[in-house]
């Protein structure tokens, strides 16, 4: 491996949610909630770019390392028909995400501060519904063009995020190591703890890396708030253990409430920071700690301001 991932040896931050900030707090227009459609346009880089920026200049400011994500999270071949575009300009889109990043690293990284370029990958569908669920070989046949895609530009890893169910979780893995990368699987949850699938989490954990050969180098929880799923982690067993990092929603609310809302529910950064704490302290094999729908760089510091310590 080219870059190694050090946020599997100490603490590491990672962005907040992109997509939700730019259109919400910037005003930028995101068609089909799709980050990947800025890199068509200078106005659209400069944007992202400057997102970007700021969370690493406050990173390399309180000396943690940094996980850059692809803003290829919403960028595979089926949404290329809502998007406008066709696969084969997303596929170069995906590439063009992730050479973003690297260039971003040459400029911020230092010894004392590593930055990590991860190619991120979307589910198939909705990321809070999962519809037709594939099965493990349709999810690998799918997400395998888009793997690829930013496998071609480089990146230390892939991480697929808001996963809803098991078997599109393993076809990634799967594809992922087709492509000769490690993979993160990050899965969201309901209210309740559970996948919206109704399965455990812990069991999903299980099933991924029985039928992957523990192929995925961790997982992650993204698109939920912790009070979804503190319960279950403080209850679960050794397969927490496989759980590194976490992105959190900011608002409370379930998913079905989120996606009927016109405004942004931002929550109370403070709050989540000490709810981040909490479960830091009951994890302490956490290291990479970010934010999700309605987080911004505010939530992220706040974040790392009430766990430095802990670290």
């Amino acid at each position: 491996m080219p870059h190694p991932l050090p946020q599997l040896e100490k603490l590491f931050l990672t962005d907040g949610g992109l997509e939700t900030d730019l259109l919400f707090n910037h005003g930028i227009e995101l068609p089909g909630f799709s980050a990947i459609m800025l890199l068509r346009t200078d106005q659209g880089r400069a944007a992202l770019d400057s997102y970007f920026r700021g969370y690493l200049e406050f990173s390399r400011r309180i000396g943690l390392g940094f996980v850059l994500e692809s803003a290829s999270w919403r960028a595979g071949a089926d949404w290329a028909p809502q998007l406008g575009v066709t696969p084969a300009e997303l596929d170069r889109l995906s590439a063009r995400s992730v050479e973003m990043l690297k260039a971003l690293r040459r400029e911020y990284e230092t010894p004392a501060t590593p930055v990590v370029v991860s190619g991120c990958i979307g589910p198939r569908g909705d990321g809070y519904d999962p519809g037709r669920i594939m099965s493990r070989q349709e999810a690998e046949d799918y997400h395998l063009r888009q793997a690829a895609a930013l496998a071609a530009a480089g990146p230390d890893l892939l991480t697929a995020m808001t996963l809803t169910n098991v078997n599109e979780a393993i076809g990634i893995a799967r594809a992922a190591e087709k492509v000769g990368l490690p993979v993160v699987i990050s899965f969201t949850v309901e209210t309740d703890g559970r996948l919206p699938t109704g399965d455990r989490l812990g069991a999903a954990i299980q099933t991924v890396d029985q039928a992957s050969a523990g192929y995925p180098a961790y997982f992650m929880i993204n698109c939920a708030h912790p009070s979804h799923f503190e319960e279950a982690l403080a209850k679960g067993g050794s397969w927490t253990r496989r759980i590194r990092g976490l992105r959190a929603n900011a608002s409370k609310c379930s998913h079905a409430e989120l996606d009927a809302m016109t405004d942004l529910d931002a929550g109370n950064p403070s709050e989540l920071g000490e709810d981040y704490r909490r479960l830091l302290g009951l994890m302490p094999h956490l290291t990479v700690l970010g934010g999700c729908c309605g987080t911004d760089q505010r939530h992220i510091e706040a974040i790392a301001e009430a766990c430095l310590e802990l670290a």
